[in-house]
């Protein structure tokens, strides 16, 4: 089943040869037929093929070491997705993980009502019932915490807003908030639909935009923008990838030289613009382009990028080596560079909140 995912003989086997090897396989099975995305999958295998390297194969997992691989992730975003890859596979083969003691949950019963009403009467799949389970759990977590001593039928509209302001405050982005509404308002119906609550309360729940960039994105000072990030913070690049012949152009060893400072000239001295096609009208356009832009772009031709046969000028360097296929991956890595620099900003930042940095600096003045 892995070699629906992947297909590099040498990912397959550093996959198969760790501490999860012989189960790897059967954990690719239950996403493939519980409806996860093919991306969420190959995520999940792969931190699951770092983690299998410190798994032993005679020992059960503890949590202490599922404490220490989370913990040796560099991005927030990593250790979700390590703990989410770990939990999935603690469904699958729970013999494999030391047995831990549960306490009595005395939210149970509802949870497993709640379960069988989406699955019966919402009609909804495994992977999405999970989730909302998982929602209306945090919610009695917090209705405990607060308000221990009262029953559910106690619940108001004031009570409602505490709970959503508390629990969109755990998401990062507009779109996942939109989704905490709305697990809320389908566990809210359902408390109405089961005579828990005699009240309507979806109604209280407030609307969030979830449509990309819906509130007004952060900025950048512009004292901020010139800061980089120290020599020690870079991750130093392989030799293979810094040789001057790394370019995906063939071209004889003897022209190597000439090719180079030809191309650096093009684009570092005489190239002033650059073509670009509208994605609506399919036109052809032109912007200019700086000089210290055309310097970095020739540089990372030269000397940086990775040998690989595709067109496309950026690639991720991490292998296997391949074009990067979306605003995401961009996105991680202005991330990972204003964390770099020591530019701590509120709430998400992406690849936007360059350009509206500088957008704002030229109306600004």
């Amino acid at each position: 089943m892995l070699e629906r995912y992947f297909k590099y003989p040498r990912v397959l086997h550093r996959l198969r040869g760790g501490g999860l090897g012989n189960e790897l396989d059967c954990i690719a099975t239950y996403p493939f037929e519980n409806g996860y995305r093919h991306a969420s999958v190959k995520i999940y295998l792969s931190r699951l093929g770092r983690f299998s390297g410190l798994v032993s194969p005679a020992k059960p997992i503890s949590d202490v070491l599922i404490n220490g691989f989370v913990a040796g992730c560099p991005t927030e975003a990593s250790r979700v997705a390590a703990r989410t890859a770990i939990a999935l596979v603690r469904t699958i083969v729970l013999h494999r993980f030391e047995d831990r003691h549960r306490e009595h949950d005395p939210h149970e019963p509802l949870l497993t009502s709640y379960a069988d009403y989406l699955r019966e009467v919402r009609g909804l799949a495994v992977k999405t019932r999970e989730g909302q389970v998982l929602a209306a759990r945090r919610m009695l977590a917090w209705w405990d915490r607060h308000h221990a001593s009262e029953p559910l039928s106690a619940m108001t509209g004031k009570h409602v807003l505490a709970l959503t302001g508390h629990l969109m405050g755990l998401s990062f982005m507009d779109n996942t908030r939109a989704a905490t509404g709305s697990y809320v308002r389908r566990f809210l119906r359902f408390l109405h639909w089961a005579n828990l609550n005699d009240q309507d309360l979806a109604r209280s729940v407030p609307r969030t935009p979830c449509y990309r960039l819906a509130h007004l994105p952060r900025q950048l000072g512009w004292e901020d923008s010139g800061r980089r990030s120290t020599p020690s913070t870079l991750r130093p690049q392989p030799a293979a990838a810094i040789r001057p012949s790394s370019c995906c152009w063939p071209r004889p060893a003897s022209a190597a030289r000439n090719f180079a400072h030809s191309f650096s000239t093009i684009f570092a001295g005489a190239m002033r613009r650059f073509g670009y096609a509208t994605p609506r009208q399919g036109a052809i356009g032109a912007c200019p382009l700086m000089r210290e832009a055309g310097k970095a772009l020739a540089d990372y031709i030269l000397r940086v990028r990775p040998n690989c046969g595709s067109r496309r000028v950026f690639l991720v360097h991490r292998p296997p080596v391949r074009p990067i296929d979306g605003s995401t991956t961009i996105s991680r890595i202005v991330r990972s560079a204003l964390q770099q620099a020591g530019i701590a900003l509120d709430g998400p930042t992406g690849a936007h909140l360059i350009r509206h940095s500088l957008a704002t600096q030229l109306v600004s003045r």
